[in-house]
């Protein structure tokens, strides 16, 4: 995989002294929740079908990423459960929220969908880049080579999210609204990376 900056677009890269400082000493708090993003990711692809049945791909693709993303949610779950851990209580998403923030209020049904579909991609597109710094960073091999596999899977799902909102996108400009969440995003950033979550 390219520069994530090339592919994902992300204008502001992950520290990789997040994984050394805080991710390897807070493991069982990074695994509970990972655990809670795989589950959210799969509640989001449920809530585009059924705010969206009449659009027969995106149903069609939205229902294999819940079964994805909850094969994922097991995966976490069963190297919590061999490390002797139990899952926690599930973790505010503050990064999401935020991004929640710069999609359109009160907009058309089409315009809802397309800012629903690019905070998708946006969402997908910073997991792949921090599980590829945590990959490339974390000395345990059995967690190395998961992250590496779950950023191949999400950068898989940022593609996807952006072809669809291309797709029903009618006379919206995509790609303006896109640069737009982007320069958000790097804003927002800015505070994260301090923290033992996913986004934090």
């Amino acid at each position: 995989m390219n520069s994530e900056k090339t592919i994902l677009k992300l204008q502001l890269p992950t520290d990789p002294n997040w994984v050394k400082n805080i991710v390897e000493s807070n493991i069982e708090e990074i695994l509970t929740d990972h655990a809670f993003c795989e589950q959210k990711a799969a509640s989001n692809a449920i809530t585009l079908i059924v705010q969206n049945p009449n659009l027969s791909d995106l149903v069609q693709q939205m229902a294999l990423l819940v079964q994805e993303e909850m094969d994922h949610f097991k995966r976490v779950h069963d190297i919590i459960l061999e490390r002797g851990y139990t899952l926690g209580r599930e973790r505010k998403d503050n990064y999401v929220n935020e991004l929640m923030q710069f999609m359109v209020k009160g907009g058309s049904r089409q315009q809802n969908l397309v800012d629903r579909l690019l905070l998708s991609a946006m969402i997908e597109a910073r997991s792949c880049e921090r599980f590829k710094v945590m990959s490339e960073n974390i000395q345990d091999k059995q967690l190395s080579d998961f992250y590496y596999e779950l950023m191949v899977s999400e950068a898989g799902h940022y593609t996807m999210f952006i072809t669809l909102a291309r797709k029903y996108a009618g006379d919206i400009d995509v790609e303006k609204r896109w640069k737009d969440f982007l320069d958000y995003e790097a804003i927002v950033i800015q505070n994260y990376g301090k923290k033992e979550s996913i986004h934090g």
